[in-house]
């Protein structure tokens, strides 16, 4: 019987061990073995536990990866594996079955790099489709499916791509993942929060946890390796990376929570060798380039995914550069937090970002990055109350970015966001004191896809915050996922969430719609998914605000 090829991506990625028995029938004819283990060794048991990912998409390449784990929980986070170097063949096709190879060879497994594989491919043809897939003494992968982006000068005609954060999991099942591959996006945006690193029964959702995680709280490279393991044997996760390439970028709990460059949460004198040891097995678990391999607790993440003219993805680090938090963390109304000085992406990176924007030809300049951008204010009366672990803890750094894209004339900026557990949106302001002011980009804020447990629907628009920051346009707190379509024309934004997530096989609905037009900044909710009509005239206000800044900046000689 003919597999489709969402059969063979979401089962097979959901087969694990099985997947030696299952995934061969559905992938027609099999290449000849690879080598068997040297006389005296003993045959490796089922190794791809873990999966098989890809990521960084380029024009003619990407990265395939896998990590072999017979035993994937095991407390050294070596998987179960032997002490040897042991060879893995990989292979690239053009057709789900593998009747049209066009790529095969062999990478090398080694112990220093927990057995993980990352094979960097270039000389692909561009905007294509592929499929591949590991072999290992005699075992057999699930099969991955990847892509090309578009040629760098080619438009595309439409882009769908979705993003995610913060799984914990502990709180919940992962039944996000796998309804977001499902949709069968081409692309997919990880903005940090992949794995936590708290014990068992240290972080507790509402109601209770309904998984344990194994093992200490992460601190040493074999912790990470093994929680990275843990989260990866997860068939909805598998599911997800076996789909479509994913770009990722950490935030804090793959590390520890709210760390800042080399300043820990509390006082530590071991956080430089825990920020070396969290950046190394973040490395072996994740499809990323060999430029992002970790030099002790340097890591180079901060990168641009061009898609064609249609779209440059500027992929922010949020962490290892930033200052220190101000006023000590938390919710403050804090006049530290504007000081000019401080910065939470580190001089360099604002110098290539701000190079970026004034370089690019793309029709939607998009940030993927980890914490709320725009301004968030708590507190109804005159003080200003925000997050210092935000970027209103960097207000001038903010600001500076802001005034960047539209000195570069940006087309169309987005920034799109994690970290929060909630979806959000918004419109961005060059004044957010003044809600008349000119709105200059739009920021789409995806909600966990476990943390924070179950979460709770409310009517659009009722969060009590929205009352005094009007360019904060949407909040609803269930977990979930954001798709979008980009088009040259527009962006859609789908805010998908689910009932729950404390028991598997949650559906998914979408919760809201926005729309963003080309070259009108700002946020536009669809019909079929209406706000109440105070929020709805601030939608429509805010468009037509948009559009006619358009028709004037035109108008100009």
């Amino acid at each position: 019987m003919a597999l489709s090829r969402r059969t063979i991506l979401l089962s097979g990625a959901a087969l694990g061990a099985a997947g030696a028995v299952g995934l061969p029938a559905a992938a027609g004819a099999e290449p000849a073995a690879g080598p068997a283990p040297s006389t005296g060794t003993r045959r490796l048991a089922y190794p791809f536990t873990l999966g098989v990912a890809s990521g960084d998409p380029d024009h003619d390449g990407f990265v395939l990866w896998t990590r072999l784990a017979p035993r994937p929980l095991a407390e050294d986070g070596l998987g179960g594996m032997p002490d040897r170097v042991v060879p893995v063949r990989w292979e690239l096709a053009a057709d789900e079955r593998f009747r049209h190879v066009v790529r095969r060879g062999v990478a090398w497994a080694r112990r220093g790099s927990a057995h993980s594989v990352h094979v960097e491919l270039d000389g692909l043809l561009p905007g294509r489709e592929y499929f591949y897939r590991f072999r290992a003494e005699g075992h057999l992968s699930p099969v991955g499916r990847t892509r090309t982006a578009p040629a760098p000068w080619s438009m595309p005609a439409a882009l769908a791509m979705g993003f995610a954060s913060c799984s914990q999991y502990e709180h919940g099942y992962f039944t996000a993942y796998r309804r977001l591959a499902e949709t069968e996006p081409e692309l997919i945006l990880h903005l940090g929060d992949y794995q936590y690193e708290y014990a068992p029964d240290t972080y507790n959702a509402p109601g209770g946890n309904p998984r344990d995680h194994e093992g200490p709280e992460t601190r040493t490279l074999a912790n990470y390796r093994q929680r990275h393991a843990q989260y990866k044997t997860d068939a909805d996760l598998q599911a997800a990376h076996a789909v479509a390439p994913w770009v990722v970028v950490f935030d804090d709990h793959e590390v520890e929570n709210n760390w800042a460059d080399e300043t820990p949460e509390a006082p530590d004198p071991e956080f430089a060798a825990r920020r070396a040891a969290a950046f190394q097995a973040y490395y072996e678990n994740m499809p990323l380039r060999r430029t992002s391999v970790p030099r002790g607790i340097d890591m180079q993440l901060y990168r641009r995914v061009r898609w064609g003219r249609l779209a440059t993805f500027h992929m922010l680090d949020t962490r290892q550069y930033r200052d220190d938090q101000a006023c000590g963390d938390g919710y403050r109304d804090c006049a530290a937090a504007a000081d000019p000085a401080r910065s939470i992406t580190g001089a360099e990176q604002e110098a290539w970002l701000l190079d970026g924007f004034r370089r690019s030809d793309a029709r939607w300049d998009i940030l993927g990055q980890q914490v709320f951008f725009a301004q968030r204010d708590n507190n109804s009366g005159p003080l200003t109350v925000t997050s210092m672990d935000a970027w209103d803890g960097y207000v001038a750094s903010r600001d500076r970015i802001t005034r960047g894209w539209l000195a570069a004339g940006v087309r169309n900026p987005v920034v799109l966001t994690g970290d929060v557990h909630a979806h959000w949106a918004s419109d961005l302001k060059l004044d957010y004191a003044d809600p008349t002011s000119r709105t200059v980009g739009s920021e789409l804020v995806c909600s966990s896809i476990t943390s924070g447990g179950d979460g709770a629907d409310s009517a659009t628009g009722s969060h009590p915050w929205l009352a005094f920051n009007p360019h904060l346009r949407f909040q609803n707190n269930l977990r979930g996922y954001v798709r979008t379509t980009i088009t040259p024309g527009q962006l859609t934004a789908d805010f998908d969430v689910l009932p729950y997530v404390s028991r598997p096989g949650a559906p998914a609905h979408t919760r809201a719609r926005f729309v963003i037009e080309d070259r009108v900044p700002g946020l536009h909710l669809t019909a079929d998914h209406p706000l109440p009509a105070a929020a709805a005239r601030r939608s429509a206000d805010a468009v037509d605000e948009g559009r006619r800044t358009v028709e004037a900046e035109t108008a100009r000689p």
